[in-house]
């Protein structure tokens, strides 16, 4: 048989885990209602002003080795560098459709966009975009001049373009085509001239 003063000692442990157990969760408690307090009360960033318009998109077809102008519906903020975020997620939105016509790693998309200059655009691009990209010369060429040009476009007065991953330089995309330097629009158009 347990002693008596065992059995107390035992009590007031277990008395003493629930208290503690009760005033946690009780605490816990009152901190998600002070978040979500604070959620409730914070003000709402301002939303992008802008309309939903059928714009053109320059698609890479894997298939054909061709790029091919489509038209889609998408939201387009009136602030340029919004515009050209919203423009480039519409390309990649085609190529996450199912079937897709130029297949992208899942997770592939625009972060953000950086208006230099009023002509010269960096584009920041999560690392599934590059990490999980086909590595093919041509399929690479296609993916950046389908960007590009849908920028041109849909972003006049653009002329450079970078694209950098997770905000860092990368070498290349997918181990050819390089992403160091800046692209000139003019350029691009005469690369997508020959897949078109």
């Amino acid at each position: 048989m347990i002693p008596r003063h065992f059995q107390i000692t035992i009590s007031f442990l277990l008395a003493a885990i629930l208290i503690a157990g009760i005033f946690i969760i009780e605490l816990r408690h009152s901190e998600e209602a002070k978040t979500q307090q604070g959620l409730a009360t914070a003000p709402d960033a301002p939303e992008a002003q802008g309309k939903e318009e059928s714009i053109p998109v320059l698609v890479a077809y894997d298939e054909d080795m061709a790029l091919r102008w489509r038209r889609t519906e998408a939201f387009m903020p009136e602030e340029r560098d919004l515009r050209a975020r919203a423009a480039l997620r519409a390309v990649l939105a085609q190529y996450h459709q199912s079937p897709s016509p130029h297949p992208l790693a899942s997770g592939a998309d625009i972060r953000e966009v950086y208006l230099l200059n009023d002509d010269t655009l960096l584009i920041d691009t999560t690392a599934p975009f590059a990490d999980g990209h086909p590595s093919s010369v041509l399929l690479e060429e296609m993916t950046l001049t389908s960007l590009i040009e849908t920028l041109a476009a849909n972003v006049p007065g653009i002329t450079k373009v970078k694209f950098l991953v997770e905000g860092k330089e990368r070498q290349t995309l997918a181990g050819h085509v390089d992403l160091m330097n800046f692209y000139q629009l003019n350029e691009v158009h005469e690369l997508a001239k020959e897949f078109e």
